[in-house]
Parts: C-alpha cells; sequence; structure tokens
C-alpha cells in the first residue's frame, strides 16, 4: 500500500498500485493551483485508491471551462488547502498528486505536458519527453 495525506493529516488516502502515467503538468491551471512550476501527478485505477479518513474535508473548485468539457477540477483539503486525490468524469481513474504521497510509488515521471505553458523562469533539464497541448492531446486520443 502507497499511503498519502494532506499537509494537517486531516485527508488520508493509500493505494494500492500505480502504473502512471506519472506526468508533470505545465499548463497555467496546474502552476496556479500547485503554486510551482508544474504539477506533478500520477494516475491511478478509481478501484487502487481508497480515502481511509477525511472525506468531509475534502472541498472542489471547478474552473470555468476553457477549450471544451469537462472543466479544470481542483480538490484540496478544507483545513490546510493540500490538494487531494481528484477523480476523472466516470472515476475510473484519479489524478493523485505526487506531492501528497507519503511512500514512494515507486513509478518515476515519464513526461512534461503543456510544455507550451510553460513558465519562463523554469528551465526543463532532466531528459523526459516534453509534450505541447496538441502533443498531448493527440497522444491520450491514440492510447484511449
Amino acid at each position: 500500500m502507497i499511503k498519502g495525506s494532506c499537509l494537517c493529516g486531516g485527508v488520508k488516502f493509500e493505494i494500492r498500485a500505480s502504473k502512471g502515467p506519472f506526468e508533470l503538468c505545465h499548463c497555467n491551471r496546474c502552476r496556479k493551483a500547485t503554486g510551482s512550476a508544474f504539477a506533478a501527478g500520477l494516475r491511478v485505477r478509481g478501484e487502487d485508491l481508497r480515502i481511509v479518513q477525511g472525506q468531509e474535508l475534502i472541498k472542489t473548485f471547478e474552473a470555468p471551462i476553457v477549450d471544451a468539457p469537462p472543466p479544470y477540477t481542483n480538490r484540496f483539503c478544507g483545513r490546510c488547502g493540500s490538494p487531494v486525490p481528484v477523480p476523472s468524469d466516470d472515476a475510473s481513474w484519479f489524478e493523485v498528486p505526487a506531492g501528497a504521497l507519503d511512500d514512494d510509488p515507486k513509478i518515476r515521471p515519464d513526461k512534461h505536458i503543456y510544455i507550451d505553458f510553460k513558465s519562463p523562469w523554469y528551465s526543463v533539464g532532466d531528459g523526459l519527453p516534453q509534450l505541447t497541448k496538441s502533443q498531448i492531446h493527440a497522444y491520450r486520443r491514440a492510447v484511449v
């Protein structure tokens, strides 16, 4: 089991397994939601994630739709503001904020996405693939 929690410890979750992808998202919304150069998130199947404690503390913010549905959804602990796992539209998978993990997920980031929105003050230097908005959309259409 991979354990995770928010900053105050009010929300706790467990992940049975994660195969990824483990993406570093540079879109404007992820940067603003994290206050950082990118959001580090890994995908987890819905049946592999369990909220152990603090479900009542979880709040949701849905930003307006920019290009097409769905809207950008941000879930966080209402007490400390830490990001917590966000379900997909059908809840078949979750986006888990990697910074909320307490244990090693045993996988590593595999790509930077929305690199065309990267902060000008951040330089990517890790050698991972860097996908633009159109490239990540094409990639996801091909995988699904």
